[in-house]
Protein backbone atom coordinates (compact mmCIF):
# COMPACT_ATOMS: atom_id res chain seq x y z
CA UNK A 1 0.00 0.00 0.00
CA UNK A 2 0.86 3.57 -0.37
CA UNK A 3 1.24 5.79 2.19
CA UNK A 4 0.02 9.43 1.27
CA UNK A 5 1.76 12.47 3.12
CA UNK A 6 -0.04 15.80 2.91
CA UNK A 7 2.18 18.53 3.14
CA UNK A 8 0.12 21.14 3.24
CA UNK A 9 -3.51 20.72 5.55
CA UNK A 10 -6.84 19.73 3.46
CA UNK A 11 -9.69 22.11 2.95
CA UNK A 12 -12.83 21.27 4.40
CA UNK A 13 -15.55 20.45 1.89
CA UNK A 14 -17.88 23.86 2.51
CA UNK A 15 -14.25 26.13 2.92
CA UNK A 16 -13.28 24.58 -0.78
CA UNK A 17 -17.05 25.64 -1.32
CA UNK A 18 -16.47 29.13 0.30
CA UNK A 19 -13.16 29.77 -2.21
CA UNK A 20 -15.79 28.64 -5.24
CA UNK A 21 -18.31 30.45 -4.51
CA UNK A 22 -15.65 33.76 -4.02
CA UNK A 23 -13.90 32.72 -7.14
CA UNK A 24 -17.78 32.89 -9.26
CA UNK A 25 -18.57 36.07 -7.22
CA UNK A 26 -15.41 37.67 -8.93
CA UNK A 27 -15.69 36.70 -11.98
CA UNK A 28 -19.17 37.15 -12.39
CA UNK A 29 -19.65 40.28 -10.51
CA UNK A 30 -22.25 41.75 -12.50
CA UNK A 31 -25.37 39.52 -14.48
CA UNK A 32 -24.74 38.11 -17.94
CA UNK A 33 -26.91 37.11 -20.28
CA UNK A 34 -27.37 33.81 -21.36
CA UNK A 35 -29.17 31.70 -23.71
CA UNK A 36 -30.84 28.45 -23.50
CA UNK A 37 -33.85 25.93 -23.39
CA UNK A 38 -36.02 25.43 -20.83
CA UNK A 39 -36.57 21.58 -20.03
CA UNK A 40 -38.71 21.78 -17.05
CA UNK A 41 -40.56 24.92 -15.19
CA UNK A 42 -42.32 24.56 -11.87
CA UNK A 43 -44.21 27.50 -9.80
CA UNK A 44 -44.75 26.59 -6.05
CA UNK A 45 -47.41 27.92 -3.55
CA UNK A 46 -45.34 30.87 -2.52
CA UNK A 47 -44.74 31.74 -6.15
CA UNK A 48 -41.21 31.35 -6.84
CA UNK A 49 -40.65 30.10 -10.66
CA UNK A 50 -38.01 26.90 -10.65
CA UNK A 51 -36.26 26.36 -14.41
CA UNK A 52 -33.97 23.25 -15.56
CA UNK A 53 -32.22 25.01 -18.55
CA UNK A 54 -29.75 23.01 -21.21
CA UNK A 55 -27.95 23.63 -24.30
CA UNK A 56 -27.86 21.20 -27.57
CA UNK A 57 -25.87 20.40 -30.08
CA UNK A 58 -27.02 19.83 -33.99
CA UNK A 59 -27.63 16.21 -33.08
CA UNK A 60 -29.46 17.00 -30.08
CA UNK A 61 -27.09 15.97 -27.30
CA UNK A 62 -27.06 17.84 -24.40
CA UNK A 63 -23.98 19.69 -23.66
CA UNK A 64 -24.87 21.68 -20.75
CA UNK A 65 -27.38 22.23 -18.02
CA UNK A 66 -28.19 24.11 -15.42
CA UNK A 67 -30.94 25.16 -12.75
CA UNK A 68 -32.19 28.58 -12.59
CA UNK A 69 -34.68 30.60 -10.57
CA UNK A 70 -37.14 33.84 -10.55
CA UNK A 71 -38.21 34.61 -7.36
CA UNK A 72 -41.62 35.78 -6.64
CA UNK A 73 -41.36 39.47 -6.15
CA UNK A 74 -39.75 39.37 -9.87
CA UNK A 75 -42.04 36.43 -11.32
CA UNK A 76 -45.02 38.30 -10.95
CA UNK A 77 -43.64 41.25 -13.07
CA UNK A 78 -41.98 39.08 -15.42
CA UNK A 79 -44.80 36.82 -16.15
CA UNK A 80 -47.75 38.82 -17.28
CA UNK A 81 -44.92 41.38 -19.29
CA UNK A 82 -43.62 37.95 -21.10
CA UNK A 83 -47.25 36.84 -22.07
CA UNK A 84 -48.21 39.86 -23.13
CA UNK A 85 -45.45 40.45 -25.57
CA UNK A 86 -45.32 36.80 -27.21
CA UNK A 87 -49.19 35.51 -26.75
CA UNK A 88 -48.13 32.70 -24.58
CA UNK A 89 -46.68 31.82 -21.02
CA UNK A 90 -43.15 31.05 -20.53
CA UNK A 91 -43.18 27.48 -21.03
CA UNK A 92 -41.17 23.94 -21.49
CA UNK A 93 -39.83 24.01 -24.63
CA UNK A 94 -39.09 27.18 -25.18
CA UNK A 95 -35.73 29.10 -26.01
CA UNK A 96 -34.95 32.02 -23.75
CA UNK A 97 -32.63 34.96 -23.27
CA UNK A 98 -32.17 35.27 -19.29
CA UNK A 99 -29.92 37.92 -17.45
CA UNK A 100 -28.52 35.72 -14.67
CA UNK A 101 -27.01 36.57 -11.48
CA UNK A 102 -24.61 33.22 -11.14
CA UNK A 103 -24.40 31.94 -7.67
CA UNK A 104 -22.77 29.28 -6.24
CA UNK A 105 -24.01 28.32 -2.39
CA UNK A 106 -21.52 26.22 -0.30
CA UNK A 107 -24.53 23.57 0.77
CA UNK A 108 -26.61 23.81 -2.42
CA UNK A 109 -24.43 24.60 -5.37
CA UNK A 110 -24.32 26.14 -8.34
CA UNK A 111 -27.01 27.87 -9.94
CA UNK A 112 -28.65 30.98 -11.95
CA UNK A 113 -30.84 33.65 -10.57
CA UNK A 114 -33.22 35.39 -13.06
CA UNK A 115 -32.94 39.16 -13.41
CA UNK A 116 -34.64 39.80 -16.43
CA UNK A 117 -35.84 38.11 -19.66
CA UNK A 118 -36.07 38.84 -23.21
CA UNK A 119 -39.54 38.38 -25.00
CA UNK A 120 -38.20 39.29 -27.93
CA UNK A 121 -35.66 36.40 -28.57
CA UNK A 122 -37.97 33.60 -27.90
CA UNK A 123 -40.54 35.20 -30.82
CA UNK A 124 -37.89 35.67 -33.26
CA UNK A 125 -36.18 32.02 -32.57
CA UNK A 126 -39.39 30.78 -32.89
CA UNK A 127 -39.57 32.43 -36.11
CA UNK A 128 -36.16 31.38 -37.27
CA UNK A 129 -37.20 28.03 -36.42
CA UNK A 130 -40.16 28.06 -39.07
CA UNK A 131 -38.09 29.77 -41.92
CA UNK A 132 -35.39 26.96 -41.51
CA UNK A 133 -38.30 24.33 -41.98
CA UNK A 134 -39.85 25.93 -44.67
CA UNK A 135 -36.04 26.74 -46.73
CA UNK A 136 -35.53 23.15 -45.97
CA UNK A 137 -38.41 21.97 -47.64
CA UNK A 138 -37.78 24.20 -50.72
CA UNK A 139 -34.74 22.98 -50.90
CA UNK A 140 -35.79 19.36 -50.70
CA UNK A 141 -37.63 20.16 -53.83
CA UNK A 142 -40.98 19.31 -51.61
CA UNK A 143 -42.51 22.47 -50.16
CA UNK A 144 -45.25 22.50 -53.22
CA UNK A 145 -45.32 18.64 -53.76
CA UNK A 146 -48.71 18.26 -51.67
CA UNK A 147 -50.20 21.23 -54.21
CA UNK A 148 -49.85 19.10 -56.39
CA UNK A 149 -52.50 15.95 -55.85
CA UNK A 150 -55.71 16.31 -57.99
CA UNK A 151 -58.99 17.32 -55.39
CA UNK A 152 -61.95 15.83 -56.33
CA UNK A 153 -64.77 18.18 -57.32
CA UNK A 154 -66.76 17.28 -54.56
CA UNK A 155 -64.94 15.24 -51.75
CA UNK A 156 -66.97 13.58 -49.31
CA UNK A 157 -64.76 10.83 -48.12
CA UNK A 158 -62.66 12.29 -45.50
CA UNK A 159 -59.55 11.23 -43.31
CA UNK A 160 -59.60 13.86 -40.43
CA UNK A 161 -56.77 14.10 -37.90
CA UNK A 162 -57.60 15.83 -34.92
CA UNK A 163 -58.16 14.86 -31.06
CA UNK A 164 -61.62 13.76 -30.30
CA UNK A 165 -62.34 16.49 -27.52
CA UNK A 166 -61.07 19.16 -29.48
CA UNK A 167 -63.46 22.47 -29.87
CA UNK A 168 -61.84 22.52 -33.63
CA UNK A 169 -63.15 19.61 -34.17
CA UNK A 170 -65.95 19.62 -33.04
CA UNK A 171 -66.86 23.10 -34.74
CA UNK A 172 -65.63 21.23 -37.98
CA UNK A 173 -68.19 18.42 -37.42
CA UNK A 174 -70.98 20.74 -36.93
CA UNK A 175 -70.79 23.20 -39.85
CA UNK A 176 -69.93 19.89 -42.23
CA UNK A 177 -73.26 17.95 -40.97
CA UNK A 178 -75.50 21.67 -40.59
CA UNK A 179 -74.69 22.49 -44.39
CA UNK A 180 -77.47 24.56 -45.61
CA UNK A 181 -77.27 22.18 -49.26
CA UNK A 182 -77.09 19.29 -47.24
CA UNK A 183 -74.50 17.98 -48.67
CA UNK A 184 -73.37 14.18 -47.12
CA UNK A 185 -69.98 13.55 -46.56
CA UNK A 186 -68.17 10.36 -44.87
CA UNK A 187 -65.49 10.82 -42.13
CA UNK A 188 -63.43 9.21 -40.11
CA UNK A 189 -61.63 10.47 -37.34
CA UNK A 190 -57.80 9.24 -36.94
CA UNK A 191 -56.77 10.42 -33.34
CA UNK A 192 -53.60 12.71 -32.45
CA UNK A 193 -52.58 14.81 -30.25
CA UNK A 194 -53.04 17.64 -31.18
CA UNK A 195 -50.38 20.29 -28.48
CA UNK A 196 -47.37 19.49 -26.47
CA UNK A 197 -44.03 17.47 -27.12
CA UNK A 198 -45.60 14.67 -28.99
CA UNK A 199 -47.43 16.49 -31.36
CA UNK A 200 -45.66 15.80 -34.46
CA UNK A 201 -44.79 12.51 -33.44
CA UNK A 202 -48.68 12.15 -32.72
CA UNK A 203 -49.89 13.47 -36.17
CA UNK A 204 -47.24 11.64 -38.33
CA UNK A 205 -48.40 8.47 -36.95
CA UNK A 206 -52.10 9.31 -37.86
CA UNK A 207 -51.15 10.04 -41.36
CA UNK A 208 -49.40 6.92 -41.93
CA UNK A 209 -52.24 4.96 -40.59
CA UNK A 210 -54.45 6.81 -43.05
CA UNK A 211 -52.14 6.30 -45.86
CA UNK A 212 -52.35 2.47 -45.05
CA UNK A 213 -55.71 2.80 -46.37
CA UNK A 214 -55.61 6.03 -49.02
CA UNK A 215 -58.02 4.64 -51.78
CA UNK A 216 -60.97 5.20 -49.25
CA UNK A 217 -60.06 9.03 -49.21
CA UNK A 218 -60.75 12.06 -51.22
CA UNK A 219 -58.65 14.32 -48.99
CA UNK A 220 -57.33 14.65 -45.37
CA UNK A 221 -58.12 17.19 -42.86
CA UNK A 222 -56.14 17.82 -39.95
CA UNK A 223 -57.23 20.10 -37.46
CA UNK A 224 -56.21 22.19 -34.98
CA UNK A 225 -58.39 25.01 -33.24
CA UNK A 226 -57.08 28.16 -31.23
CA UNK A 227 -54.81 28.33 -27.90
CA UNK A 228 -51.83 29.34 -27.28
CA UNK A 229 -49.27 30.13 -29.52
CA UNK A 230 -46.61 27.58 -27.90
CA UNK A 231 -49.52 25.10 -28.51
CA UNK A 232 -48.58 25.62 -32.42
CA UNK A 233 -44.71 24.50 -32.50
CA UNK A 234 -45.34 20.95 -32.78
CA UNK A 235 -46.48 21.77 -36.26
CA UNK A 236 -42.96 24.06 -37.19
CA UNK A 237 -41.69 20.73 -36.88
CA UNK A 238 -39.53 19.01 -40.03
CA UNK A 239 -39.96 16.10 -39.98
CA UNK A 240 -44.30 16.32 -39.50
CA UNK A 241 -43.70 19.04 -42.34
CA UNK A 242 -41.76 17.17 -44.63
CA UNK A 243 -44.19 14.07 -44.07
CA UNK A 244 -47.61 16.56 -44.45
CA UNK A 245 -45.26 17.38 -48.08
CA UNK A 246 -44.65 14.25 -49.60
CA UNK A 247 -47.99 13.09 -48.41
CA UNK A 248 -50.08 11.17 -51.11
Amino acid sequence: FFIVVMDVAPLGLYELNESVSDCLSQQFADPVWVVAEVISLSENRTGHCYLELIEKQEDGAIIARAKATIWASLYRQLKPYFIQATGTPLSVGMMVALQVEVVFHPNYGYSLNVKDINPEFTLGNRLLQRNKTIQRLHDEGVFGMNKELPLPALPYRLAVVSAQTAAGYGDFMNQLQSNPVGFKCYTHLFEATMQGETTSNSVIKALNDIEMTIDLWDCVVIIRGGGATSDLNGFDNLELARRIATFA
